[in-house]
């Protein structure tokens, strides 16, 4: 997270250098001396970009994303509280659709660059549950475990010629270098009359070369990948209360 944030700070500046370049040209102004922002915004981009991912290990096996990644260099997790019990938590999770993530199409959009790909977790249509999407697209669903947890994985870069895992015990073999492991899950524990609900993401890039392309990838695009999940959360959360109302309002 850190590396984004210097990386988009970065960005700013340049933003603002080039903003203020404009309004000068277009008021017939010359350029002023001051405070070097595009300089300082480029140094801090390629600062960010280039900032070590250090390696982080799990001390306990708590999860099955615990014992599936239990090694990663960039991560996320997000969690909300659910007025609803963790089956109809976990049933909620496994049927919300894309379109009723708020933002969801828009910033994948983004993500694809515009480019009309085949249906998977980047193009998925509206019709049908966006984790079955993301199996159809090449995600393997890696562990099953209703109602406390879902775990969802794929592998995000691979070596030209070798094939991507497509079953559980080859997603958990060993991989060959110049791979990049994406391993997600959903975890649903009992909370008060409730749930509690959370989101982590892992990476994990087994050779120090890949690592350090990755980390460009990762800092580009973790805050729209944050604001993704936090409002995949809320819509799981939607679509729990609905259907705990729905089955309480049935004679």
């Amino acid at each position: 997270m850190l590396g984004s944030l210097v990386v988009y700070l970065g960005l700013v500046l340049l933003g603002a250098k080039a903003a203020g370049w404009v309004v000068r040209k277009v008021r017939g102004g010359v350029a002023r001396p001051g405070a070097p922002l595009g300089t300082v915004g480029a140094a801090l981009t390629i600062v960010g970009f280039a900032l070590p991912a250090p390696e982080f290990r799990v001390a306990a096996l708590v999860s099955h994303l615990d014992s599936i990644a239990p090694a990663w260099q960039f991560n996320e997790r997000h969690q909300r509280t659910v007025a609803a019990p963790p089956e109809v938590v976990y049933r909620a999770a496994t049927q919300v659709r894309a379109d009723e993530i708020f933002l969801f199409r828009a910033l994948t959009w983004i993500r694809r660059g515009g480019r009309d790909l085949q249906p998977g977790v980047l193009n998925p249509g509206v019709e049908d549950p966006l984790l079955d999407v993301a199996v159809r697209g090449g995600f393997v669903r890696v562990v099953d475990a209703p109602p406390r947890e879902l775990v969802f994985g794929s592998a995000v870069v691979m070596p030209r010629g070798q094939a991507r895992p497509r079953t559980p015990a080859e997603y958990r073999a060993e991989q060959i270098p110049g791979t990049v492991m994406a391993t997600m899950n959903f975890l649903i524990v009992a909370h008060g009359t409730g749930s509690r609900i959370a989101t982590e993401t892992r990476v994990h890039a087994n050779d120090p070369a890949t690592r350090r392309r990755f980390a460009v990838y990762w800092r580009l695009i973790y805050p729209g990948s944050a604001l993704i999940r936090r409002n995949w959360l809320a819509a799981i959360e939607r679509r729990a209360v609905a259907t705990l109302a729905a089955e309480g309002a049935r004679p």
